[in-house]
């Protein structure tokens, strides 16, 4: 009986075990894109996008964002248990911010893509978060989990009711920290919403320090010609998205006598 007993502790450990690993290069490559990692050093000797070349590494580095930057360098600082929703236009940093507080606490990160989040996934993932924090790929200790949803609007309603329970504080896993990022909140249940501390995300007022982003880019990535390009219009085109505004400097980049 004593051996029976065991047996679903040991085969929760042993799934705990194999999902971290399997897990981990999805956590490398989310690190990677951090500036972390191990294959860092073969990845800079071949030509790589701007947008993932120049990511922000830390939490200070992104551009504009004022109010979120502090709110995510406090959470950084002093985690607790908590919700959050990052809302706002594609390409204002939501996602990479939010894998800048799980590198920066440092936190056992769950990465989950909307199209992958479902009832299964969402069970799964909280029934991991009760075992004790640590990194793949060092089995090192940490003191969170930090449970990234991406476009959880996109979610399918099934997992949005199996967040409301977990959500909930009698239900909530220990030691852990949800960031859901969405474009808008619409299709996100009202109940879902109160249960989430939101941050907004704007370009708003931005233009300025992209041009300058774009301007110190042109400079270290060319021999700065003499014609340089309209960084104030590439700025506008790209309606103030840092992604789009990259892309577009690389075509210019490429383009340059």
């Amino acid at each position: 009986m004593k051996q029976s007993a065991s047996m679903p502790s040991a085969i929760a450990l042993l799934r705990h075990w194999q999902r971290l690993t399997r897990d981990s290069t999805r956590i490398a490559s989310s690190q990677r894109a951090m500036g972390k990692g191990p294959l860092m050093q073969f990845e800079m000797a071949f030509p790589q996008p701007l947008s993932e070349k120049y990511r922000p590494k830390h939490i200070a580095e992104f551009v504009g964002l004022d109010k979120p930057k502090r709110i995510a360098a406090k959470l950084a600082a002093n985690p607790y248990p908590s919700a959050w929703l990052f809302v706002g236009p594609s390409g204002t940093g939501k996602t990479t911010l939010a894998l800048s507080i799980a590198a920066e606490m440092p936190a056992e990160l769950h990465h989950i893509p909307a199209k992958e989040c479902t009832l299964e996934t969402v069970q799964d993932v909280c029934r991991q978060c009760h075992y004790s924090p640590r990194q793949p790929e060092n089995w090192q200790p940490v003191r969170f989990h930090l449970v990234l949803v991406d476009e959880a609007d996109q979610m399918s309603y099934p997992a949005q009711l199996a967040f409301l329970s977990k959500l909930d504080a009698t239900a909530f896993p220990p030691n852990t920290i949800f960031i859901f990022t969405c474009n808008a909140t619409e299709s996100l249940e009202k109940r879902f919403l109160s249960r989430c501390r939101t941050i907004e995300f704007s370009s708003y007022g931005m233009a300025s320090e992209i041009v300058g982003l774009l301007t110190a880019i042109w400079d270290k990535e060319t021999n700065s010609p003499n014609e340089r390009p309209n960084f104030q219009r590439i700025a506008k085109d790209s309606c103030n998205n840092v992604r789009d505004a990259l892309m577009s400097l690389e075509v210019e980049i490429m383009a340059a006598a």
